[in-house]
């Protein structure tokens, strides 16, 4: 909740708009209060408020025009109704006419608070949903997914191709590549848009716990089961839902999956009712599912089931040509969260970031520029901004590396690429000021003259 949510309360009994205001206040919101409903007609034409909070039984007008005035203004803006005893079939009316909650008095201030607190939540989620939709990239009309390659067109081209149905859709490409955002885009694009999206990432979750987040419990199931829960199958219902590290699964539970899959049923822990559920599948994996299979550790009968569509994302290192235009979309990002004035990137740094392997793809370069925003102390990113991870092990660059010969061979090509790309990066740094560079490496600028040379190492342009 924010201290900028306002509530308008319309209540004709002072004890009853004193009490509830002193609630509402105590509670962080900001309160407006009307004691009729004319008056609350006027406020609602030219006040700004979050929530309306009425009395159904009001002089002048009653709480139902003052809700039809609401919705005609904003449809956005939840509004409550309260009721006293025997007019609950009002309220039913005006649920029907737009309302969001009723609340029947007299009732305890602390489930209005989680019922006004709810109300609000469902608005700023419906609102961020629609924004959502609305920003489709212009080229690719999918929302958020930034690049111009031919590898990511052609996966764009796909995820439009098979959005409008129900096939079930296999995601496949190395962490951080975006699996979820494009899982988003197939169900912000299909007619089940307006229905619940539910991510769940099945590596995060410990497995004696993974079946019930799946498909909810039943009281008394198992020692903490005190109560029953609805897994996120049901909660999908209508919707899609993304399964991601979907091979983290074990043998057991791929079973009762691939039931879903095939039958569209559930059941809960400890349950005996087949529950029926509309949901589309989406599944992601960032390794080799086909050979998880030859392993016997995923079932050949649930990876068929589940790529029927399978769509390979690119790595970023395979779609270098994206990386200004992924950096720009940061930059413009989390320029406004961290409350930046707009920022540019030099020349020099944008080449460090498009040589750059980005093991972590997508998600590291949006960590490195979040972070070059809150190193830079001007208006430009420059290389010294720049802070990237150094390469572990194997996964250094070493591309050049013989695969024959002996160890000492081996070695001495493995020592001229690590060393030819350290004295790049101590160049690049210091903007190839040579002698600069030189100290930082602790070699003489005869030596360092004479390695670039060796090496054929020249400035970017």
């Amino acid at each position: 909740m924010s201290a900028k949510d306002i509530i308008l309360v319309v209540e004709d009994k002072e004890s009853m708009a004193n009490m509830l205001k002193e609630t509402l206040e105590s509670s962080g919101f900001e309160t407006l209060v009307a004691r009729d409903g004319a008056e609350a007609i006027n406020i609602v034409s030219k006040e700004n408020y979050d929530l309306v909070l009425t009395d159904l039984k009001l002089p002048k007008k009653d709480g139902i025009e003052v809700l039809k005035k609401v919705r005609e203004e904003d449809p956005f803006v939840p509004v409550i109704v309260m009721t006293a005893f025997g007019t609950i079939e009002t309220a039913v009316e005006a649920m029907k006419l737009g309302a969001n909650d009723f609340i029947a008095k007299p009732f305890d201030t602390d489930h209005l608070i989680l019922i006004i607190n709810r109300a609000l939540e469902a608005k700023r989620i419906y609102r961020e949903n629609i924004l959502l939709r609305e920003e489709y990239d212009s080229a690719l009309n999918i929302p958020e997914i930034i690049g111009r390659s031919p590898s990511i067109h052609d996966v764009a081209g796909k995820i439009q191709k098979v959005a409008p149905g129900k096939t079930t859709v296999l995601l496949l490409g190395e962490s951080g590549t975006g699996k979820e955002l494009f899982a988003r885009s197939v169900h912000l694009l299909s007619p089940r848009k307006d229905r619940p999206f539910v991510p769940i990432n099945c590596a995060a979750i410990p497995r004696e716990l993974i079946e019930s987040e799946l498909f909810g419990h039943e009281k008394g199931a198992f020692t903490s089961a005190d109560a029953r829960k609805i897994g996120k199958f049901e909660l999908a219902d209508g919707g899609t839902i993304f399964l991601d590290e979907v091979g983290e699964l074990d043998i057991a539970l791929q079973a009762k999956l691939l039931r879903v899959l095939q039958e569209g049923e559930i059941e809960r822990v400890g349950g005996i009712k087949q529950i029926k559920v509309d949901v589309r599948v989406i599944a992601a994996s960032n390794t080799d599912l086909d050979e998880a299979v030859g392993k016997k550790n995923f079932r050949e009968d649930l990876f068929y089931r589940l790529s029927v569509f399978p769509v390979k994302i690119p790595p970023l290192r395979d779609r270098r040509e994206d990386i200004p235009y992924l950096t720009e979309f940061f930059l413009e990002k989390y320029t406004v969260e961290l409350n930046r004035k707009k920022m540019t990137i030099s020349k020099d740094a944008m080449s460090i970031l498009e040589k750059y392997s980005w093991k972590g793809n997508v998600r590291e370069l949006e960590n490195a520029i979040e972070r070059a925003i809150i190193l830079c102390e001007g208006n430009s990113i420059e290389p010294s901004d720049i802070v990237l991870s150094p390469p572990r092990g194997s996964e250094a660059d070493l591309g050049g590396l013989p695969m024959e010969g002996t160890l000492e061979d081996a070695a001495k090509e493995a020592l001229k690429i690590a060393e030819s790309m350290r004295i790049k990066k101590a160049l690049d740094e210091v903007r190839w000021n040579k002698t600069r560079a030189a100290e930082i490496l602790g070699v003489s600028y005869k030596t360092l003259l004479t390695k670039i040379k060796d090496y054929g190492l020249e400035l970017d342009t």
